[in-house]
């Protein structure tokens, strides 16, 4: 199981079939909605992560004022009990500290909010309506390791 930041058009497109697969087909948000003007290799840092070296989950870090914000965390159902999202996070967060960002800020779905606590997040908002689903705004402060 490992992660990689993406730089060629084809890993995108792969990252671009998982987030279709999870947010469109499993959860239900609009094609329109989910894909917008951040979706190119210039735009946001993506990545992919895998599992027996097929790619199953990906995640993207954009720079918003200042912090990095973590969005479009998903995984392919069949494999998110192998700790993988924890790798995309990680991984984000890692892309966010070789830019000099010491804060990383991201609205969650609120099924996702204890995994994100787990993760070193903090909630600092009540619930809110992003694309027709419950949202929270969770920020974390990247230690200088």
């Amino acid at each position: 199981m490992d992660s990689k930041r993406i730089t060629v058009d084809s890993d995108l497109k792969n990252a671009f079939h998982i987030r279709k697969e999870v947010f469109v087909e499993e959860q239900g948000f609009s094609l329109e909605d989910e894909f917008d003007e951040f979706d190119t290799l210039n735009g946001s840092e993506h990545i992919l992560v895998y599992h027996n070296e097929q790619p199953v989950g990906t995640g993207r870090l954009r720079v918003v004022d200042g912090l990095g914000k973590l969005e479009r965390i998903c995984i392919l159902e069949p494999y998110r009990k192998f700790g993988l999202g924890k790798i995309i996070i990680k991984t984000l967060e890692e892309i966010a500290k070789e830019k000099e960002i010491s804060q990383v800020k991201l609205h969650g779905q609120t099924q996702a909010e204890g995994f994100y606590k787990k993760l070193g997040y903090q909630t600092t908002s009540s619930v809110f309506m992003e694309d027709g689903s419950p949202h929270i705004l969770m920020i974390k402060e990247l230690a200088n390791e």
